[in-house]
């Protein structure tokens, strides 16, 4: 019997997976929440300027750095996260490690709130999918593979400005699949 599909465009899909990977990665839920968010936010800025809907804009962090563990930062302090392959701006607040917006940092109950109105009652079962998924896997092979996991099941759209903001149809069934051919 096929599984769920869910109609979503690709930025709630790649913030849910980065969250459900920083949390398996070691941070927290409200900090991986945040995160995730700010590495859809960069996704889709690139995304963006390559279509010529954003123009550029120099990186706010220095892609040199070094990551340092995140719990071991003080307040105040700005750092990036290495997630999915991206280097998201970071700050450790008296809450944990907040990605930055715009240099200030992301709430994650507005994330929350993102992602319950993108995928509505859908989301407890998208994420226990993707949890499932990221779970199958040792930390530091998920941190390796996280986007090409994310590219085998994230929702076909059309290429080009055609698909900016489009919906296309997320398998719960291809995100089980790649949990399958993880384990072997």
């Amino acid at each position: 019997m096929p599984g769920k599909v869910v109609k979503v465009n690709r930025a709630p899909v790649l913030t849910l997976w980065a969250a459900v990977v920083a949390e398996r990665l070691g941070f927290a839920r409200d900090e991986a929440l945040t995160l995730g968010r700010g590495l859809a936010g960069l996704d889709a800025q690139s995304k963006g300027r390559r279509l010529g809907i954003f123009e550029d804009h120099p990186e706010d962090h220095d892609p040199l750095e070094e990551p340092k563990p995140p719990r071991r930062r003080p307040p105040g302090e700005e750092f990036v996260v290495d997630l999915l392959g991206r280097e998201v701006p970071a700050l450790s607040t008296e809450q944990g490690v907040r990605a930055t917006s715009k240099g200030q940092p992301v709430s994650p109950d507005s994330v929350e709130r993102y992602l319950q109105g993108k995928f509505g009652p859908d989301l407890p079962e998208v994420r226990a999918a993707m949890e499932e998924l990221a779970g199958s896997l040792p930390p530091e092979r998920l941190a390796a593979w996280a986007f090409r996991l994310y590219e085998q099941f994230r929702p076909i759209i059309p290429g080009g400005k055609a698909g900016w903001g489009a919906a296309g149809d997320l398998d719960l069934d291809k995100i089980r699949a790649g949990r399958k051919e993880q384990l072997g």
